[in-house]
């Protein structure tokens, strides 16, 4: 197992790891819209908190040696299922013609407030 580090995504804020590779599968952390160099979330409410979060993804993808284009499986979880439509219109942007598996649910909070965290499973 091999674990991921990026500096270009928000730190663990606990103890585990933004991602672990194993046997050519990238296993992500939940990621939320915190901009890795403020230490923050971003502003602009769901959408703008939903490209930080994709952006955060792709970095910890990238140092895994995938991308969003390899994302096989992502689970996508919402503080209030009222914003599903503005996220699903971020993350269509995002992957485009990609279309991973997925599940979305509202979860009774998220870590620093946000509104939207996402995690996914990839191929190197």
């Amino acid at each position: 197992m091999e674990f991921v580090k990026t500096q270009a995504a928000p730190a663990a804020v606990g103890p585990y790891s933004q991602a672990v590779v194993v046997d050519g599968t990238v296993y992500t952390a939940g990621q939320v819209g915190m901009d890795p160099e403020q230490g923050r979330l971003v502003e602009g409410g769901v959408e703008a908190e939903t490209r930080r979060v994709l952006a955060n993804l792709q970095a910890v993808l990238e140092a895994a040696g995938s991308d969003l284009g390899r994302v096989v499986k992502t689970t996508i979880y919402l503080a209030d299922i009222a914003d599903f439509q503005k996220v699903n219109a971020v993350y269509a942007e995002a992957f485009g013609d990609h279309r991973p598996a997925r599940s979305t649910v509202q979860a009774g909070a998220l870590p620093l407030g946000a509104r939207v965290e996402i995690d996914a499973v990839a191929r190197i």
